[in-house]
């Protein structure tokens, strides 16, 4: 005050610095003189003055180019340039008036120059921000709004002073107040706007970009700059073109090389530490004890591998983590500010003396309050969702470069799958921790500041909280036990059905042919009966588990209020005491439940940190293990002298004193017996093996053919390509000597044609065939090929041999080769051979010189010779051959590979008719499968309707009605409360006490077993339902003809029988459960609110229909959103699990920076995808709080419009249950939104309600009574069949009688139909025209099983079923099936 006094004279009526009397306790409140020239008028230049260094030195490290000069900077510096003049010449004015001898205060000219000053500062940054390319400034905005507000309490006090005193007695003053706050609030409109985009960025300038970056302050924090992806996927149906390019500092491109970057520092140091203290831990100190800082690395690196990962990771993300926390803690203090503004607003509501503009005030700042504690909330999740992307996309990016530079050993330690886990599983737990992990600290924090707030309303008695979690921790324990050894049954009942449907969907045609469906069937739903009658006990113990939670808020405030009431008769439960401590309650129990994620985040997130640094540390290949030498002094292609090699360091040699040179273009045989080392001396030559000894050189450039064929899910011209351009002659010509132009005649696109996963939809010929065909279009200078011929026929190979690796083939030209074969007949023709015995070369030398030597190879040479003779294999004799493949499109080369030919129809599976002209075209012909269907508009009602009637009608009004009395229930235990707060005080005690405690009991009871009875419910109707839709799944499935099974993948029928029906089974009736459970709750306070406050209606209706409007507009674009997403995934786990297969085909091709660059472009897709789908939470969320808050404000300011007839103990109940609007609007709409997501899994699992249905099984009536197949005479009339309406006739006009009891054999080349006339035999596919009469009964008039059954068949394909072991096996089928088994020998 003494300060104030000093600062502000002793002017008369400035009442000091602060008056009460002047600003509080009155009905017309206004600061003093004094207040509003210092304080008020100083709070934004201290914001701005202390902001400014930090902001600056953002500004130099945050270059985005330059922004030119637009009319909205110029509005800007204009208005600036004038209040600065304006502060200045009040500045003058005083001067002047003090040099006239009029008195005043030094706060009358170091106010306006303080705020000068500051002004200039202003204009200074809107200058910087331009020339750094800022578009919309949040620190000035800030800055603008509070000067703007200081601005119009000085306003409202002059327009007071003018109303009491009159205009002209201080006519300067009024003039430049009124100029001030117009030119104030001109520059707040201003930098409310967007500045024109910078020149020179770095940003990639597309039309598409994200538009966060040019968007107004405003609008980033609110997130409305997303409102037009909303709006355009309402419109129609949202693309990945739809999309915004990946952001360039969120790009793969830009993570990745720093993660990269700052791994190999962070692991590099570790390294050396390491090093240094193995080198000094035989070094002892004269005590004999070993360095404490040896040991500690030491250690370390044992037991904490991680380590160095951690701080790369924090190096990276660590102060973008920090400065999401400071939001998170600001946003808790206003989390605490609301509970205690509650406190007051309902002491203002008991005071009827208190002026009314309290009550409107309080509401106010409580809306404030809850908008900013929104804004920093969703701030803090904005942030760490983006620093989650950040993180999967260095991880992913760190992962798959580790795969191209893995040794061996390392890909023993790791296969596809783990792999796939880290970028997959370990990522997401790396994700949730940095969501989760402030809530380790945080949530105690916070129970802490719960307990301090609880015991300064009601004492000692909010100790008694505590044994009120004592008592449930171990009930939920137990709970959770149980559940959990349930859920391992379940788990374990699971996988045993996971099996069996796999085994059978693998060997259906087998099952079929055999008549076995039903069988089988019943055995699967055996075994579903066991997993939901353990998912049906899960339930109805996590029915219980959810009836606890809920009641926690309940048990904890009655047994406080309890003890409150009771120990002490003075001790009276007013309103505010109450209803705060409700609030309190929901914040302890929401800590105290979020505390245990947390905490389980980190340990999981630890682990999954230990995996994914155990997997960098992996070793990698060592790149001095090869060298390559371009220049041309080198006369030999490959040289290795006294090499030495193995698979790891700690194996022993696989390879021993090695002495190799191979001239420029000569041709290389390396043989010997299985594992003498063939395939390891390839390996040793591109650098896969470890050198322990003596030097080898490579000269130019390698193309490898593994022994294994390596091929990629693409086009067959994409794999022969593998990245090269296209050049048709040469092209024409590798295919023509790879023979594999027939094959690319019967693919329905030809060379466009898509190859499946791994090559599954062609043969190993012809993947083999690829393979040779991608290494020899390269045009390479060195060709390492492991064994090529071994997986074609002799022919295939005699022609490959001549026509690209014999003397007079494409590699006739320089090109070195080294051919690792088995095929004794071509080597005569080889330059030289290299013989190997375990791992050492034998012999060396051409054909002749090794035959004369009469040594090993002359041994190995006769063995091999006599076993070929018996077996009657090989190639013919090299004479007999020449001149078989005479064109291109000769019939002799038709009639050679027609072993192709029809492994290549399934090329032909649901083709689709288009023009062969077009390359689109082509590629879309030879589509392989039937793409699954992907749903992208809203989900039909009949599904949801689909989805009751499978649960049952009488169930469903059951559970409404039991949800509608449990929130009954609750409204009366609140409503109850509110009476008992109101009761009145006699000689400082409450009447009635023990009654209100007793009653306020039962109804918490009553509505605990209602939450349990209606969560039990739902969630056993969910039992039901799952139940029933898997009973049509199955059958429909093994009803289904055997074209369904060729025209669709294994992987989606097993898909719907796990993932979907684990949605049905679990994930549905949760969600199901919340909505049900949120959507009654949100009805309770609305009821609760109208009630208290009638007129409050008028503002919960329109606010309703906003929300149903943001609720409508999310549903729709999330959820195509994760569709999208969901797509989006499996590529790149695909890539990774190609890369890791064919990584020594790409490390010899040198083709790792395209793949890099592929697996950047795949994650950069999906982060594409996910980036959106993170804003849309934060959109929503967003846009759903500031409705809630709109509600507590309404909710507030009726209470304190009515508070004459109004009880505290209402107005409590109405505005506690008004603060929890936020939570249930939000987790209500999320709830919807997993059910529309998921209930898609009921769509697909009735998709195959409508598919095509293979003929009955048995049909009544026929062959009762009736003996029927005693002769075994079968008769084929004019009898044709093709497997498809769209292919011709496999089956042409066939008619053949066959007599009983007579033996034929049917021969024929390969796609002659041989086993065709086994499948119409038994009706696996119906005929085209004609019949097949057995014992002169038309087999078509017949039930399939009463056909199947009656014959036996051993089929073409391997039957191997892996439920049990075959006695076992035999035994149960044969306790099933009517027709008797005879094991054979």
């Amino acid at each position: 005050m003494a300060a104030g006094g000093a600062l502000c004279g002793s002017r008369e009526g400035s009442a000091g610095l602060w008056n009460w009397n002047q600003t509080w306790y009155t009905n017309t409140p206004r600061f003093t003189w004094c207040f509003e020239r210092t304080v008020v008028a100083w709070i934004p230049c201290a914001y701005l003055w202390i902001c400014f260094p930090f902001y600056y030195l953002y500004l130099q490290h945050k270059t985005k180019g330059y922004i030119r000069m637009s009319h909205v900077f110029k509005a800007k510096m204009v208005l600036g340039f004038i209040l600065v003049i304006l502060c200045f010449s009040n500045v003058f004015f005083i001067l002047w008036e003090i040099s006239q001898g009029i008195p005043r205060a030094p706060a009358f000219f170091i106010s306006p120059a303080v705020v000068g000053i500051t002004m200039i500062l202003a204009v200074f940054l809107t200058q910087a921000e331009r020339m750094k390319g800022i578009q919309s400034s949040g620190i000035l905005l800030i800055y603008w709004l509070l000067s703007f507000m200081a601005a119009v309490v000085m306003f409202s006090s002059k327009v007071q002073h003018a109303l009491e005193r009159g205009f002209l007695e201080d006519h300067f003053h009024h003039v430049t107040t009124y100029l001030y706050v117009s030119l104030v609030l001109g520059e707040l409109v201003l930098f409310c706007l967007v500045d024109h985009p910078p020149f020179f960025s770095k940003a990639v300038n597309s039309p598409n970009q994200c538009p966060e970056a040019s968007t107004s302050f405003l609008s980033k924090i609110t997130y409305w700059w997303f409102s037009g992806l909303v709006w355009k996927g309402c419109q129609r149906s949202l693309k990945v073109d739809d999309l915004w390019p990946v952001r360039k500092e969120d790009s793969s491109e830009e993570i990745v090389s720093w993660a990269e970057r700052v791994w190999k520092k962070c692991h590099s140091r570790t390294q050396q530490k390491v090093g240094s203290a193995t080198f000094k831990k035989g070094q002892k100190s004269e005590t004999g004890i070993a360095e404490a800082e040896e040991t500690e690395v030491l250690l370390q690196s044992e037991h904490s591998q991680s380590r160095p990962l951690l701080k790369a990771f924090w190096s990276m993300f660590g102060t973008y983590f920090l400065l999401s926390t400071v939001c998170l803690v600001i946003c808790d203090v206003f989390l605490f500010s609301i509970p205690k503004l509650l406190s007051l607003f309902l002491e203002f509501i008991e005071d009827q003396e208190a002026p009314s503009w309290h009550g409107y005030f309080y509401a106010f700042t409580m809306f404030l309050l809850a908008c900013l504690q929104t804004l920093f909330e969703q701030r803090y999740m904005y942030m760490c969702l983006v620093l989650g992307l950040r993180l999967k996309t260095a991880v992913t990016g760190l992962v798959y470069r580790k795969i191209l530079v893995m040794s061996s050993a390392s890909r023993k330690a790791a296969t596809v799958g783990e792999i796939v886990n880290l970028v997959s599983v370990d990522v997401q737990k790396l994700m949730d921790l940095i969501i989760y992990f402030n809530g380790t600290w945080l949530a105690p924090i916070r129970i802490i500041i719960c307990f301090v707030f609880l015991w300064q309303l009601l004492g000692p008695s909010a100790l008694t909280s505590i044994a009120v979690f004592l008592f449930l921790l171990p009930l939920n324990f137990m709970i959770t036990k149980k559940r959990s050894q349930f859920q391992e049954t379940q788990m374990k009942h699971k996988d045993e059905r996971a099996k069996l449907t796999n085994a059978i969907l693998s060997d259906i045609k087998v099952i079929k042919l055999y008549g076995w469906e039903k069988t089988f069937t019943e055995k699967v739903l055996g075994i579903r009966k066991q997993e939901l009658q353990a998912l049906k006990r899960s339930q109805i113990l996590f029915s219980a588990s959810l009836a606890s939670f809920h009641s926690s808020t309940f048990l904890t405030a009655f047994v406080m209020f309890a003890v409150y009431t009771l120990v002490d008769n003075t001790h009276v439960l007013d309103a505010q005491k109450a209803f705060v401590s409700l609030t309190l309650i929901n914040i302890l129990n929401s800590a105290h439940s979020f505390l245990p994620f947390s905490i389980n985040a980190a340990v999981q997130a630890k682990v999954s940190l230990k995996r994914l640094a155990a997997f960098l540390n992996l070793e990698e290949l060592n790149p001095e293990s090869s060298s390559r030498n371009t220049s041309d002094c080198v006369q030999a292609s490959i040289t290795i002298r006294n090499g030495t090699f193995c698979w790891s360091k700690e194996t022993s040699p696989c390879l021993r004193r090695i002495d190799l040179t191979v001239p420029q273009g000569s041709l290389l045989a390396v043989v010997g017996q299985v594992g003498a080392g063939k395939s390891s001396l390839l390996s040793a030559l591109l650098g896969e093996l470890e050198k322990m000894d003596g030097c080898m050189i490579m000269k130019d450039t390698a193309a490898y053919v593994p022994q294994q064929a390596w091929i990629q899910n693409a086009s067959v011209e994409d794999n022969i390509l593998f990245g090269k351009e296209m050049n048709e002659t040469w092209f024409n010509r590798v295919i023509d000597a790879c023979a594999l132009q027939p094959d690319l005649e019967s693919f329905p696109a030809g060379r466009k044609s898509e190859i499946g996963e791994k090559g599954i939809n062609i043969s190993g010929g012809q993947k083999q065939r690829v393979n040779l065909a991608r290494a020899v279009y390269q045009k390479a200078s060195i060709y390492l090929l492991d064994d090529p011929l071994s997986a074609v026929d002799a022919h295939v190979g005699q022609h490959i041999f001549e026509h690209v690796l014999g003397p007079n083939g494409l590699l006739k030209d320089k090109q070195t080769r080294v051919l690792v074969t088995h095929t004794i007949n071509i080597l005569p023709q080889v330059d030289n051979i290299v013989f190997l015995v375990d791992g050492t070369i034998s012999e060396i030398g051409s054909y002749q010189e090794l035959l004369q030597r009469n040594g090993a190879f002359a041994e190995f040479l006769h063995s091999h010779i006599t076993a070929e003779e018996q077996a009657g294999t090989g190639f013919p004799a090299l004479g007999d051959t020449k001149g078989t493949i005479t064109s291109r499109s000769g019939l002799s080369q038709r009639k050679l590979f027609s072993d192709n030919l029809v492994r290549s129809s399934a090329m032909g599976r649901e083709t689709i008719p288009a023009s062969q002209d077009s390359t689109t075209a082509a590629a879309t012909k030879g589509r392989l499968m039937k793409e699954e269907k992907t749903q992208h508009s809203r989900v039909n009602t009949s599904i949801y309707a689909a989805y009751l009637k499978a649960t049952g009608l009488p169930l469903c009004v059951y559970t409404i009605l039991l949800f509608t009395c449990q929130q009954a229930v609750s409204f009366s235990r609140g409503y109850w409360l509110s009476m008992w707060t109101d009761d009145p005080v006699h000689n400082r005690t409450q009447q009635h006490t023990e009654l209100r405690v007793g009653v306020f009991g039962a109804l918490g009871v009553i509505q605990a077993l209602g939450r349990f009875a209606s969560t039990a419910a739902v969630l056993l109707g969910g039992v039901l339902a799952s139940h029933k839709l898997f009973l049509q799944l199955l059958r429909n499935v093994a009803r289904s003809p055997m074209v369904f099974f060729e025209q669709t993948p294994i992987g989606n029928l097993l898909n719907r029988f796990s993932r979907e029906m684990d949605a049905i089974d679990s994930v549905i009736p949760d969600k199901l459960k919340s909505l049900l459970g949120f959507l009654f709750n949100l009805l309770e306070i609305y009821l609760v609110i109208i009630v208290a406050t009638p007129r409050a209606a008028m503002a919960i209706v329109p606010l309703t229909v906003l929300y149903a409007a943001f609720q409508h507009f999310y549903v729709i674009t999330s959820c195509q959103l994760r569709r999208i997403e969901a797509a989006s995934r499996s590529p790149i786990y695909s890539h990774i699990s190609e890369t890791f297969q064919g990584s020594s085909v790409i490390r010899a091709h040198k083709a790792q920076e395209r793949f890099i660059l592929k697996s950047n472009f795949l994650v950069d897709e999906n982060q594409r995808i996910c980036f959106p789908g993170a804003v849309a939470d934060r959109w929503l969320a967003t846009n759903l709080e500031f409705l809630s808050n709109g509600i507590v404000l309404f909710a507030a300011l009726f209470a304190a419009v009515g508070r004459t007839h109004l009880s505290p103990g209402t107005a409590g109940f109405s505005i506690s249950y008004a603060l929890q609007i936020t939570g249930v609007l939000n987790w209500m709409v999320r709830s919807w939104t997993e059910i529309e997501n998921n209930i898609v899994s009921v769509e697909r699992v009735r998709e195959y309600l409508r598919t095509p249905k293979e003929a009955p099984w048995t049909l009544n009536g026929k062959l009762q009574g009736q003996v029927w197949l005693t002769e075994g005479r079968i008769e084929f009339r004019n009898y044709s069949l093709r497997y498809r309406p769209n292919l011709e006739l496999a089956l042409k006009h066939v008619n053949l009688t066959i007599n009983g009891q007579e033996k034929i054999g049917i021969t024929g080349r390969t796609g002659a139909g041989k086993s065709t006339l086994a499948v119409g035999l038994l009706r696996l596919v119906e005929a085209a025209e004609g019949a097949i009469l057995i014992d002169g009964l038309d087999i078509a008039q017949l039930g399939l099983h009463d056909l199947r059954t009656k014959i036996t068949v051993i089929p073409q394909e391997l039957f191997v079923l892996s439920l049990c072991s075959g006695s076992s096996f035999v035994f149960w089928l044969a306790k099933n099936e009517s027709r008797p088994i005879k094991p054979t020998h």
